[in-house]
């Protein structure tokens, strides 16, 4: 279909002749991967370029339904084990075989070469991997997984054989960087890639859903938001996303370029940090307070009522996005329909804050990332403001997302925002990523960077992973969000929508609620 101007959320793009005969198609994103190494990285940009080169075991559909990949099916057959049968006839792009081996090799891989992202949260329940046979294989976990092939989704499938030199922090980087492991089941083949610029692929002809559209894609990384626009303008890239807010405005009477919006999967929170000590407060002379005022939750409540949802939305956003009141989207698994939409009551904050001892405020500084999500650096400058408002003088730090993760998960920083997207459609993910006491052992709370800690949340979280009746696992994963979100060491801001644009009629696509823009499900109109 051919898209208007102002499309309806949810409907394909029909964006013509140009590109019709194209065997190329240049992307320009915003982001791009961290490394070649899919397993380094949970970061939605990281995902979105390995997904043109690997497979994961079981495919994301495009409102995040899960449905077969490289497993055709999967079962529990005991109540900690589940069968997974394997894609027979599927080749890695040097000709090789895919089978278990492959499964169990990248399975075990991921803990050894995560990185400050981590990528254990797909695997954090599997205690074992048993080989049957070269298409079957049985994962044991610790305890009943209900969610397992959820996790899975993320499971990025490598070459036991070209990458079993290069699984080590050490060699990782060399390995997959240089193309010598970066070997895939994935729909195109690693050519080359540049740090922050070009990944160029070219087609794998033999790729077992059928051959792409394109001999040859470039994902070409433009950070700034006005340079990708105009690159599209200029006809040096095809499709562009990320549309800025004001952009996609003005682009409504642009007859040359179609543009679409989708709801997003990910919801801007804000992060306050629960530990005794803090580096990044300050009392009204800039000195590093003595005592945390974030573990108040008085102070954590003020925070809260200073944000203007809707403003951010209509002001910030133009429109792009809903106030959030909880982590996740509204009907996934597990998010709580009884938790109040948020208010905004600056004069209420003002006096929280005197009740809580600082009737003058203190300074705190505010860190965000800039290149990451539509609107990050913009939603984090607007919370500045109405943070500085009600007294809590704020310096904000819009930064690449390539500084800002790694000093997150140093806990460099006292109150951040950046964005969670809830991937799985289950709060399991979000709630035991973000929410759960940090706890390697149970495999628990590896993102949670405030050092947040409510035992009671901690016992649903971990009574709910391991219940396999739906209705009594949703009711607990309810009652851990309404709790998280009383708390307010986690304050939701805004879920966000995305835009993507093109050349006027030239592509089909239809926006993901991930957010992901794959080469391979981007046709020529014709």
């Amino acid at each position: 279909m051919t898209l208007l101007k102002a499309a309806a959320l949810g409907a394909g793009l029909s964006l013509t002749a140009g590109a019709a005969t194209a065997q190329t198609l240049t992307m320009g994103v915003r982001g791009g991967p961290e490394s070649m190494d899919p397993h380094y990285s949970a970061l939605g940009v990281h995902a979105a370029a390995a997904k043109h080169i690997f497979d994961t075991l079981v495919w994301s559909g495009t409102d995040l339904q899960i449905e077969p990949g490289l497993a055709t099916s999967w079962a529990p057959i005991d109540e900690d084990t589940w069968e997974f049968k394997l894609r027979e006839g599927v080749t890695f792009h040097d000709g090789s075989a895919f089978t278990a081996e492959d499964v169990k090799f990248s399975i075990e891989r991921i803990p050894v070469v995560t990185g400050p992202t981590t990528t254990t949260i797909y695997v954090r329940r599997v205690a074992e991997v048993e080989i049957i046979d070269d298409y079957t294989i049985h994962i044991h976990t610790d305890g009943p997984a209900s969610t397992l092939p959820n996790d899975f989704i993320r499971l990025f499938i490598v070459s036991s054989e070209a990458a079993a030199d290069y699984s080590t922090p050490e060699t990782a980087a060399e390995g997959f960087n240089s193309g010598a492991a970066t070997i895939g089941t994935g729909p195109y083949k690693y050519v080359s890639w540049e740090p922050n610029g070009d990944l160029v692929l070219e087609r794998f002809d033999d790729y077992w859903r059928g051959m792409g559209a394109w001999e040859r894609v470039i994902r070409q990384e433009i950070p700034n938001d006005s340079s990708r626009l105009a690159a599209l303008k200029a006809g040096q890239v095809d499709v562009i996303n990320y549309v800025s807010s004001v952009d996609y405005l003005a682009l409504a009477n642009d007859a040359d370029i179609d543009s679409i919006i989708g709801d997003s999967v990910y919801i801007m929170n804000l992060q306050l940090d629960q530990r005794g000590e803090t580096p990044k407060v300050y009392d009204n002379d800039g000195n590093v307070m003595a005592e945390n005022p974030l573990t108040n939750p008085l102070v954590r409540e003020a925070f809260d009522l200073a944000i203007d949802r809707e403003t951010m939305v209509e002001i910030v956003l133009e429109g792009l996005g809903q106030p959030a009141n909880q982590l996740m989207p509204k009907g996934f698994f597990g998010s709580n329909e009884s938790i109040p939409a948020k208010v905004y009551d600056p004069a209420r904050a003002r006096e929280l804050l005197a009740e809580a001892g600082y009737p003058d405020g203190f300074k705190i500084d505010l860190y965000c990332t800039s290149d990451r999500l539509p609107g990050d650096g913009a939603i984090c400058q607007g919370l500045g403001q109405m943070f500085t408002q009600v007294g809590i003088d704020t310096n904000v730090n819009a930064i690449s997302r390539t500084v800002y993760f790694p000093a997150q998960a140093a806990q460099e920083y006292s109150v951040f925002m950046n964005g969670w997207g809830t991937l799985t459609g289950e709060a399991s993910y979000t709630l035991g990523g973000l929410a759960h006491s940090n706890d390697p052992e149970v495999g628990l709370g590896a993102f949670n960077r405030v050092r947040y800690v409510n035992e009671e949340v901690d016992r649903l979280l971990q009574e709910g992973a391991t219940t396999l009746d739906a209705d009594a696992r949703r009711a607990m994963y309810e009652e851990a969000m309404a709790l998280v979100v009383a708390d307010r060491a986690y304050i939701p801001v805004v879920q966000l929508q995305t835009v993507w644009a093109a050349k006027a009629g030239a592509y089909t696509f239809e926006p993901r609620f991930d957010e992901d823009t794959l080469a391979f499900f981007i046709r020529p109109a014709n």
